[in-house]
């Protein structure tokens, strides 16, 4: 064939044919880049335009000009790309197999177009009982397609609906899955509710389809949404509550509205209790009514866990003690006898103190004597690898308290709690300051009356993901017995995590290693940002791994102050799997990311249908784009996830310190640059040094070091638990604990 004479420059035209490859595309923005098989031309044609979603196969049918790029020769650029379903049997099957449909891979796809040619579509949606024709397909697989096929369909019509509202497609799958059919119903009704009910989708996004609905820049509605929108904000960042002046002051910057609309905002959002307004320390301040209920909730179910007698009565510590020293054969020091004592004789008590005081060996102790006596003991932590480590060092089973509370995925909720409550006499909860008041609330709310309750956890930790300050606020309000432990022992003394943990909690620098003896805690000074990147890859792949025997992917756990920027987890993930893992095959890209075998992840949201929580770590294991599955293994769990929902999850070669909470990793490495100076403070260092068992390596500039020790002005979270549980919460009384 004689290759087709190049166009006139700027003449509009049509063009139409099958999609050969998705060059790229912009799940976000639609962007694409596409190579289109065109009568009359000899080669590909370069296609760059917008589109919804755009897979091999399809037809698109495009009016524009063409351009001659300097770099990338001539183009056909559109004003106009409408993707139509494929014609040809060749598309047919390009498009069935695309991955687009899960269940139908490049294979099964082949099977489809060799049995019923141009018909396929028509077979799928009006006679899917034929597909029971073909060699291994049984009901299963038949009703698997035909679902997904329909699935399909719903999600363009929504990518369609959001591109032509200038938003991105890329979180159309979960606007399906939680809508379905009565998606762009629900969404033209209130686009605000997808900041509530999406997770992904953020307001400005809903505001931006708000606008282009014809929802008025001052409408009480935009006024609603934007208030609790801010206020949700500040829950993101850990607080409870914001004042009445400053939420109306955020609300403002976001929204441009007037003040006195804000305000009449608040008070119907009051009305409709979706907020609560309470004075906290004098000022008025509002709570989303879940985190006003959960605060309340935490405090009566306190209060009523510290009224009446230990279940198991009164036990004589002067003869339990020495009884328990010969069973383990530890001596117990003197805090950890008075500690035993105030156990052994309070229905609830809060042990907390820092790596190395001795905090497992009295828990163990106390249980030991407990269990002598009959109790029956219940464990549980915030974590799976937090549970783990309970259930290492006590010899018994601990459990999430997610698992622990049953979670019911018909109801969405726990099976148990207040109408069904724990079979225990005394519920030990290990990392305490990880856990947030909702899910607090949650498990006090199954605790049963007469059952002994012990938090244990180290307090000078970051305080949890979610909002609240649990554990500080319980030991704050001065009503629940606390054990404070500070005594390092002779064995912790050793390690300098340990000895300089306690440095940097007391505001004092850490001591670096000397001599050429391999030591488990080192400081690596670097000058610049790009000097602490350079080291930091070098200590990973290669120093470590060669002096320690560590493996780089994991053992080694990179602990960051921020997300963004060139030393941030997004930066460094991007550059650490290029290094570590580039070989992974197959790979799949959603939201911005690519994923291989091999690669380490973090889940980013709770997901309790799969039973992973935020900050769970994992491993690729598989993935399969026949079925459009990826498999993750959590410490031998394997969890499956949909290409449509990795939103959930993240690169993990580095995370955030805020996600490593509860967790412990043979290594860990900190970079510490100026560039961080808003989060440098103790309590993060502190939580990034404490995390590693046989090694912390901090690279940075000393500067950042310094300031990190010596800041702590850490902004106190607003909260109101503290003096709900002084005050004994008598405003609880008529709400249930259990929400």
């Amino acid at each position: 064939m004689r290759r087709a004479p190049a166009p006139a420059a700027h003449a509009t035209e049509r063009l139409s044919g099958s999609v050969e490859r998705v060059t790229f595309h912009s799940e976000e923005t639609g962007f694409c880049v596409l190579r289109v098989k065109v009568k009359g031309h000899a080669d590909l044609v370069a296609v760059i335009g917008s589109a919804a979603s755009i897979n091999p196969g399809e037809y698109v049918e495009c009016l524009g000009v063409w351009h001659n790029d300097r770099t990338h020769g001539l183009q056909f650029k559109t004003t106009q790309l409408q993707v139509v379903p494929p014609s040809s049997l060749e598309g047919i099957e390009k498009y069935r197999g695309s991955g687009m449909v899960k269940g139908i891979g490049p294979h099964f796809a082949g099977v489809l177009v060799r049995a019923f040619g141009e018909d396929v579509f028509t077979v799928i949606e009006n006679a899917p009982e034929r597909l029971l024709e073909l060699p291994g397909i049984g009901k299963k697989r038949m009703e698997k397609v035909t679902s997904a096929w329909a699935e399909q369909q719903g999600i363009r019509e929504i990518m369609v609906f959001l591109q032509s509202h200038g938003v991105g497609t890329g979180r159309a799958v979960r606007i399906y899955k939680t809508y379905g059919d009565e998606a762009i119903v629900k969404v033209t009704e209130n686009p605000y509710r997808l900041a509530l009910d999406i997770h992904g989708i953020g307001f400005k996004t809903a505001d931006v389809i708000a606008g282009r609905l014809g929802v008025s820049p001052d409408s009480p509605l935009r006024a609603q949404a934007g208030v609790r929108h801010v206020l949700q904000e500040f829950a993101s960042d850990g607080h409870c509550a914001a004042s009445w002046e400053r939420l109306v002051e955020e609300s403002g910057t976001l929204l441009e509205i007037p003040v006195p609309v804000l305000e009449e905002a608040i008070r119907t959002e009051v009305v409709q209790e979706n907020l609560v307004q309470e004075e906290i320390e004098g000022r008025p301040c509002l709570f989303l009514a879940a985190l006003q209920r959960a605060e309340v909730g935490v405090a009566v179910s306190l209060s009523r866990a510290l009224q009446g007698q230990p279940p198991w009565g009164v036990i004589g510590a002067d003869q339990a003690i020495p009884w328990v020293e010969g069973k383990t054969g530890m001596t117990l020091s003197a805090s950890q006898k008075e500690a035993v004592k105030l156990a052994l004789a309070s229905k609830v008590v809060v042990i907390t103190g820092g790596p190395g005081v001795g905090k497992t060996t009295l828990v163990n102790s106390i249980l030991r004597i407990l269990r002598a006596k009959g109790v029956r003991v219940t464990l549980c932590a915030p974590t799976g690898r937090a549970a783990k480590r309970l259930s290492e060092s006590t010899g018994l089973e601990a459990k999430t308290i997610h698992r622990l509370l049953e979670f019911d995925p018909k109801t969405f909720g726990f099976k148990r709690g207040r109408d069904l409550s724990l079979e225990t006499d005394l519920l030990v909860v290990d990392e305490t300051s990880m856990v947030d008041v909702v899910l607090m609330n949650r498990l006090l709310a199954a605790l049963p009356d007469g059952a002994g309750l012990m938090l244990v956890g180290d307090v000078d930790q970051l305080p949890s993901v979610g909002p609240g300050a649990v554990l500080a606020d319980i030991i704050g309000s001065g009503v629940v017995p606390t054990v404070r432990l500070t005594e390092i022992f002779r064995q912790a003394a050793t390690s300098r995590i340990v000895v300089n943990a306690h440095r940097i909690n007391r505001g004092e620098m850490p001591r670096n290693a000397e001599g050429a003896e391999l030591s488990d805690f080192y400081f690596v000074p670097a000058r610049t940002p790009e000097e602490i990147l350079a080291r930091l890859i070098r200590v990973v792949t290669e120093r470590i791994p060669e002096r320690f025997g560590l493996h780089p992917v994991r053992d080694v756990q990179i602990l960051t102050p921020m997300n963004r920027g060139g030393l941030g987890a997004r930066s460094l993930n991007a550059e650490l799997q290029k290094l570590l893992n580039d070989k992974g095959e197959p790979k799949v890209s959603r939201f911005g990311t690519t994923f291989a075998p091999g690669d380490k992840v973090i889940q980013t949201v709770n997901d309790y249908d799969k039973e992973v929580f935020n900050g769970d770590i994992g491993r690729i294991a598989a993935v399969d784009l026949e079925e459009g599955t990826l498999q993750v293994d959590f410490d031998g769990r394997s969890v499956e996830y949909e290409f449509g929902e990795l939103d959930e999850v993240s690169l993990a070669y580095a995370t955030s310190i805020h996600k490593s909470q509860g967790s412990e990793y043979p290594a860990v490495v900190i970079p510490l640059a100026m560039q961080h100076y808003t989060l440098l403070e103790r309590n993060l260092l502190y939580t990034a040094v404490t995390r590693g068992k046989k090694l912390v390596t901090i690279i940075g500039e000393p500067k950042a070091l310094a300031m990190a020790v010596k800041t702590r002005t850490s902004n106190r979270r607003l909260t109101r638990l503290a003096a709900r549980i002084a005050g004994g919460s008598p405003e609880a009384s008529s709400l249930p604990a259990s929400d």
